[in-house]
């Protein structure tokens, strides 16, 4: 058997279409140097979207809670859960609400969530997020026109390890009348 007729094509039209090693690799290169660039602004972003979500929960909490206390007479109150709640751990101390909160129809009026007390709400916090009491305790009792039983309340929200200068913290205040508003990094803690 003779093959002196047998060739291949050398027609560029012919070849199959791919991507060579090289411009793979300038490929993965170029991607890598961007995905290095754009990571810490993914964090910062990240991290204010969970100070953010928390922000609008404790906003509607307290809204909620208020409304709750006039419907019911007062009889209302939010309280922290406790630490080592659903993994949680950073909530050491009475001015940590980092694990979350509840609101709850305080039947005997002693300003705390009992066990055997109906809860109106739960919020668990988003992890990774820091939530402080401004000088206050693990519950706060509202009274019958949905006012804080004392003159104001307040909280600051950070990442978690970050202070209060970190562009996405927030504040949330609620003044002696009532209105409930957040505040951004440079005004925190809350004053009235």
């Amino acid at each position: 058997m003779k093959f002196d007729n047998f060739s291949v094509s050398q027609n560029p039209c012919n070849r199959a279409g791919g991507f060579t090693a090289i411009e793979l690799m300038v490929v993965i290169g170029i991607l890598a140097v961007l995905a290095g660039l754009a990571g810490p602004s993914m964090t910062l972003m990240i991290e204010s979207w969970r100070v953010r979500d928390a922000t609008e929960a404790l906003r509607s909490s307290l809204q909620m809670a208020r409304s709750e206390a006039i419907k019911r007479g007062g009889m209302v109150a939010i309280q922290k859960l406790p630490n080592n709640t659903n993994g949680c751990n950073t909530a050491t101390s009475t001015r940590d609400w980092d694990c979350g909160w509840i609101i709850c129809h305080d039947t005997n009026g002693n300003g705390v969530c009992n066990a055997s007390e109906p809860v109106l709400q739960r919020i668990d916090t988003p992890s990774n997020v820091q939530v402080t009491r401004t000088g206050g305790g693990a519950a706060i009792k509202l009274n019958r026109w949905g006012l804080v039983d004392g003159a104001w309340l307040g909280f600051s929200l950070v990442p978690l390890d970050k202070s209060t200068t970190h562009p996405g913290a927030r504040g949330v205040c609620m003044s002696s009348g009532g209105r409930i508003r957040t505040i951004p990094p440079e005004a925190i803690p809350c004053t009235s």
